[in-house]
């Protein structure tokens, strides 16, 4: 007995599915992003050829160097037409592309952006050189909106000054509230320029004591001195002030005069003690 092997009916399953590579998410972001890219490009490109095409409007020129046209003086593009610029009273045109397109005329200020206001001199000012606003002449100072003479009082003169008096008083005058005063020099003395303090200097040999000028007595073995403090003298080279006196000084062993002549310290190797100078052992 033969055995057949046993044929079964394969079934038919249909066409399979072929394997296929996938793009990752983001190379299919980058795909995108390039294409969005090429088109700006692309339409780039194809604006100055638009803008050339354009027809020149009115109250425009062709352009000095390049293509294209630009609007006259007095005008602004306005998407495809060239807008005339509304200029105010007493104001003329500006040949330029950025601000208002005007500005005032000398003697006018731009107000508030739209106007041309003038400007008002008062009685003792005058223009300023910018045409926009004032100043005071000489003898008058700014209060307010006004020139304010000034009152010089007598035996003065006027200065320049803006931040007091604009007078000074004359040599030999001080302030005095709204007047100068006479200074009142004494005997043995001069006026100065110094500006502050005392206006006058006692002369030479003369030091101040209570608003006068007393001659300075110098004692023996000393001279005149002329700084303004002390008591207008000093002593030689060797001596010391003992009252209004000069006294010699008594020199000890193993010393010497320091630099003013008017002390004594011991030589090297020595130290003062009980007013001599001792050996340093």
């Amino acid at each position: 007995m033969h055995h057949r092997s046993a044929t079964y009916p394969q079934k038919h399953l249909g066409p399979q599915p072929q394997h296929c590579d996938v793009f990752p998410q983001t190379n299919v972001l980058m795909v995108a992003l390039m294409s969005v890219l090429s088109v700006f490009i692309l339409l780039s490109l194809a604006q100055p050829a638009i803008a050339q095409t354009m027809p020149m409007p009115e109250n425009a020129s062709p352009k000095n160097y390049g293509d294209g046209w630009s609007c006259d003086i007095g005008y602004r593009i306005d998407g495809d037409l060239c807008a005339e610029i509304s200029i105010p009273p007493n104001a003329y045109k500006t040949n330029r592309t950025y601000g208002a397109g005007w500005e005032c005329v000398h003697g006018f200020r731009n107000a508030d952006g739209g106007s041309c206001v003038e400007v008002v001199v008062p009685t003792g000012g005058f223009l300023d050189p910018s045409g926009e606003r004032w100043n005071c002449l000489r003898g008058y100072l700014k209060v307010d909106e006004v020139c304010r003479e000034v009152v010089v009082p007598e035996n003065a003169y006027l200065t320049d000054n803006t931040a007091g008096p604009s007078w000074a008083c004359n040599r030999g005058f001080q302030v005095k509230g709204d007047a100068c005063a006479d200074i009142s020099v004494p005997t043995n003395a001069y006026l100065n320029d110094n500006g502050y303090g005392r206006p006058w200097t006692c002369d030479r040999g003369f030091f101040e004591k209570a608003g006068a000028c007393e001659a300075v007595v110098i004692p023996a073995n000393a001279y005149f001195d002329e700084a303004s403090y002390g008591n207008g003298w000093r002593c030689d080279r060797g001596y010391a002030v003992s009252g209004d006196q000069c006294e010699a000084i008594d020199l000890p062993d193993n010393a010497h005069f320091d630099r003013s002549g008017n002390r004594w310290d011991c030589n090297r190797n020595f130290r003062k003690f009980k007013g001599l100078c001792v050996l340093i052992n």
